[in-house]
């Protein structure tokens, strides 16, 4: 058996980033261009045949510093991905010895900061709570949705569905996040998350998101449920978040809503030609 070759400098390059284990490819198209299909984004996203994520991101020359561009594993468009948005941060400031970084995504213009001790915040901007911007079929309270559970509803630039419920943890979260991400008041479907008062301005939170599934952590998530607890006056507008896979802090301030938190790089490859071949 031949031994492995490591100076394969031919196939596509991609990196494997995680925040709290929300994980993911990314792929940088700001000096190498190509095209990111719907079936290359699925084929990378089976964690059996490809390389596994819970979103792609696709780093691209923008008006501001960078663009950005993401997809769920099943190669639907996604605006908005907080943790992935956090780490591509952190890499690129680590790449150019920023303390701070200016980027868009179909979301909008977002700022990303170094908060020290390790950690990268990104200001994921205004939430939105109308029920057409989220969207939502119809008009109605988007603090007290007609769904059993009296979940609320919220845009990061994605829409969510937040349920405060007694125990996050006791909820069969396949079952319960299959079944709401589909709902019928979601015309794009929509992220599924139950959270329950931990503490003072304490969340416990787990999340199905759209197009992926359960998740150890979402950062739009975390914005979103922060959100709906301040409405709701279960909390203030700075929260702690526990989620799966970690702890985010997030602070919902008049210029938008801040998330802070660790960040992973954890291995940089490259994609053969073969698997691209493959691809449909």
């Amino acid at each position: 058996m031949p031994a492995m070759r490591h100076d394969d400098q031919t196939g596509l390059p991609f990196m494997k980033m995680h925040g709290l284990g929300n994980d993911f490819v990314v792929l940088d198209a700001r000096a190498q261009e190509f095209v990111v299909t719907p079936a290359l984004a699925r084929a990378l996203g089976d964690r059996h045949r490809g390389v596994g994520f819970d979103q792609l991101a696709v780093m691209t020359a923008g008006p501001d510093d960078l663009h950005l561009t993401f997809y769920n594993a099943d190669g639907s468009l996604s605006a908005a991905c907080g943790n992935a948005t956090r780490c591509i941060a952190r890499y690129v400031m680590d790449e150019t010895g920023s303390d701070r970084l200016d980027l868009t995504t179909d979301r909008g213009r977002l700022l990303a900061t170094d908060a020290g001790n390790g950690m990268t915040a990104v200001n994921m901007g205004a939430p939105r709570t109308g029920w057409a911007e989220i969207p939502l079929a119809h008009e109605t309270d988007t603090l007290s949705l007609p769904i059993g559970g009296n979940p609320v509803a919220t845009s990061m630039g994605n829409p969510h569905c937040t349920f405060f419920v007694p125990d996050a943890e006791a909820v069969d979260l396949a079952a319960f996040g299959a079944a709401h991400e589909h709902h019928p008041l979601f015309p794009e479907r929509t992220n599924v998350q139950v959270a329950h008062l931990a503490g003072p301005d304490h969340l416990r939170m787990r999340v199905w998101e759209r197009g992926t599934g359960i998740t150890l952590a979402s950062g739009s998530s975390s914005c979103a449920v922060a959100v709906a607890a301040s409405r709701r006056g279960l909390t203030g507008r700075s929260v702690r978040i526990d989620l799966d896979g970690g702890t985010l802090q997030v602070d919902w301030r008049d210029d938008g809503v801040w998330m802070t938190g660790p960040t992973a790089h954890v291995f940089s490859g490259r994609l053969t030609q073969a698997f691209m071949e493959s691809i449909a």
